[in-house]
């Protein structure tokens, strides 16, 4: 077992590195180039928008009004997933990365390419009504799962050790959905709201309905296939390929059965319901048996480090429950303020973390030589938490 060490003075450490496993440091340049491109992806594809409402002779009011439709949800369904997300949180940074590929790269080159395969492919050779709908069933699909699913396994291969599990998959995911389907809806509202003939104002508030209320996790749900097929793959030693093919496979599948069925009136509307309300429900029945994985893993692991002097079965009592660990918050935050509460954070996160390192040293997933060093830096991030010291 490796023996922990406060860092020396001037010695480089910082807790949010080491939770990220990660070198210490600046923001890595990868991850702010990649979040600047997807805002300025975002900000090309809400100016299509904008600028379909100003050709249609709507001006600007059109996109002022779908906008802030399109975003109003959103604080609510993020605070939704991070919710789900507490016992072992994922890093602000690439949660924010993954939802800007959504709402910036892949919204925007999937309305290209939805466009150029409508107007130059399906419905010139099949007719409006019959291209519209082989485009919306067997192309959109494709060209979004596949475009939303390439954040996910880029993950796979540059962060793999973020995906400790079925739920990271699912988290990261339902991120990548979120921000797709935010500028994503831009663009139905506006159409709604220039397309008098089919409905105007009374359209845009049934599309609003359908969309921003009655089912806004039909993007997560669907991407989340791809997520769990790649969570499984960072979780083997080796192959875990077939687990992604599947996994976007079942995404592309789900995809176009909801937009086939939808194309059917109220009936296939219902129908298409109950199959994503039944893939909902499986989905969270994946993340509490994860979350419990976790709980059993802190109990089999933690233990053995009660030697440390870093951990007692009190503290493993406390990290394998949710609601004691946010009263340790409390209770600290009252003691010695916001610095201890986030001391406490500190430690919780790193303890998890061990906990998970441990499984995956088992599983062979980590070598030897990764590991110990993964410990050492976990076990000296709790020693600085446990004094009381922090460094971001």
């Amino acid at each position: 077992m490796t023996e922990s060490r406060l860092p020396a003075a001037g010695e480089p450490f910082s807790p949010r590195a080491v939770l990220a496993g990660r070198p210490p440091g600046r923001t890595p340049v990868g991850l702010i180039v990649g979040t600047a491109a997807t805002a300025a992806c975002a900000i090309v594809a809400l100016g299509i928008d904008a600028a379909q409402s100003f050709a249609a002779g709507a001006g600007a009011a059109t996109f002022a009004i779908a906008l802030p439709l399109a975003l109003l949800p959103v604080p609510l369904l993020v605070a939704v997933v991070l919710w789900m997300d507490r016992l072992e949180p994922e890093p602000r940074g690439m949660l924010a990365l993954a939802f800007g590929w959504g709402a910036g790269i892949a919204a925007l080159t999937a309305l290209i390419v939805n466009t150029a395969d409508l107007v130059y492919v399906t419905q010139p050779r099949l007719g409006a009504s019959a291209g519209e709908y082989v485009a919306a069933t067997f192309g959109a699909p494709v060209v979004e799962e596949s475009l939303k699913g390439a954040v996910l396994i880029g993950l796979l291969r540059w962060r793999r050790t973020e995906l400790d599990g079925p739920a990271d998959g699912v988290i990261y995911a339902a991120m990548v959905g979120l921000g797709f389907a935010m500028i994503e809806n831009v663009g139905y509202y506006v159409n709604a709201l220039v397309s008098p003939e089919r409905g105007g104002i009374a359209l845009l508030g049934y599309t609003f309905v359908l969309r921003g209320v009655v089912s806004p996790f039909l993007h997560p749900i669907f991407t989340a296939m791809t997520g769990l097929g790649v969570a499984y793959a960072a979780n083997r030693r080796r192959g875990g390929s077939w687990a992604v093919a599947l996994g976007l496979l079942a995404a592309m599948t789900l995809h176009g059965t909801w937009n086939g069925l939808s194309l059917f009136g109220t009936a296939g509307l219902a129908a298409g319901y109950l199959i994503m309300a039944g893939v909902l429900v499986g989905l969270i029945v994946v993340l509490v048996a994860d979350r419990r994985h976790a709980v059993a893993l802190i109990r089999r692991y933690l233990p053995a480090y009660q030697r440390t002097g870093l951990i007692t079965a009190g503290d493993v009592a406390m990290l394998a429950s949710l609601r004691a660990r946010g009263a340790a918050r409390r209770l600290a935050r009252a003691r010695g303020g916001y610095p201890a509460a986030a001391a406490m954070s500190d430690y919780q996160l790193a303890a998890t973390e061990l906990a998970l390192a441990c499984a995956k040293a088992d599983r062979g997933v980590l070598d030897r030589t990764a590991f110990a060093a993964r410990e050492h830096a976990l076990l000296t991030l709790m020693a600085l938490a446990r004094g009381g010291q922090r460094s971001r």
